[in-house]
């Protein structure tokens, strides 16, 4: 009898983009953030994806300080996968970005694999009022914003992550992010399988539509064969559609209120475990199983839990 295909769930708990005024339940203080975190994990996600916020203002933050009283959490009340940000904000340095990942030295971390535009600014059509003016400029600020990833910033973050042992979700937010990545396969400084995260529906990277996903696997597949890891991350609306197409494809799926704040039309999650729990209702239907921490270890070829420094 036929064995069914185990796929991945990636939990985003937070992220850097949207802001505490557009919703009451995106995770800003290290408690909220270590209980979301926990509950996604609780509900099936086997990697929780983790981006730290100032407790005051919910400011993105980088310092390694802000991230420890909530990786300590994860880690004694979950079995998950930690996955650190190296992208943080596109607004920090490389070195700011770094940071965290370099200091706790987790199984995983994420890797932008391209420098790009990055528009936050048309979310203003939508949000009208913010509760800390900091809101208003983070996203009208994109308008002149490029999101450095440079060759030498890649190089560098991967070359630091292989001497800690950490390996990498690689977000591939166009085509080109794909090339770049073959290269640096090609290089030797990326082992195999690689665990590509394509990105979907942010303004500045490939569009949501479906075949913009068929693209982005048909190269990857041309690329690399069939020695990779794919894992699929909508925009907003288009979290759920397109990681259901993708998991019917073969895909491992990504959600979290740092990708979307909605959980239907119009209508606000209230939780990080509240995506979890929809998409693995979709999953289950479409007869594909869950993977669980230590299968996601396994299939990913991570170091393990306990050669992290949390």
């Amino acid at each position: 009898m036929a064995s069914k295909r185990k796929v991945i769930i990636t939990c985003a708990v937070t992220g850097a983009i949207h802001t505490p005024s557009m919703s009451p339940h995106l995770p800003v203080t290290a408690d909220e953030i270590a209980e979301a975190a926990i509950a996604a994990a609780q509900a099936g996600a086997a990697i929780l994806h983790l981006h730290a916020r100032d407790p005051q203002d919910g400011r993105p933050t980088q310092e390694p300080d802000a991230f420890r009283p909530f990786l300590s959490r994860i880690k004694t009340s979950t079995d998950a996968v930690v996955n650190i940000t190296t992208g943080g904000s596109p607004h920090m340095t490389v070195e700011e970005r770094m940071r965290p990942a370099m200091e706790f030295k987790p199984e995983l971390a994420s890797l932008n694999m391209g420098s790009m535009n990055f528009g936050l600014f048309p979310m203003l059509d939508r949000f009208k009022t913010f509760e800390h003016e900091w809101e208003r400029q983070h996203l009208e600020n994109s308008r002149d914003l490029i999101f450095k990833n440079t060759y030498k910033d890649i190089e560098t973050i991967l070359r630091k992550g292989a001497d800690n042992g950490t390996r990498f979700e690689f977000e591939c937010y166009d085509i080109s992010h794909l090339y770049n990545l073959a290269h640096f396969v090609d290089k030797g400084l990326v082992k195999s399988p690689p665990f590509i995260q394509s990105v979907f529906g942010i303004l500045g990277g490939i569009g949501p539509h479906p075949e913009d996903l068929m693209h982005m696997k048909r190269t990857a597949e041309r690329l690399f064969g069939d020695d990779y890891q794919w894992s699929i991350l909508g925009a907003g609306r288009n979290q759920m559609p397109l990681a259901t197409i993708g998991a019917a494809m073969g895909s491992n799926v990504r959600v979290g209120l740092e990708d979307s704040l909605w959980i239907g039309p119009g209508q606000l999650a209230a939780s990080n475990a509240e995506q979890v729990q929809r998409i693995r209702v979709i999953l289950e239907a479409l007869n594909l199983e869950i993977a669980t921490p230590d299968e996601a270890r396994a299939i990913l070829q991570l170091k393990g839990k306990d050669q992290i420094n949390f």
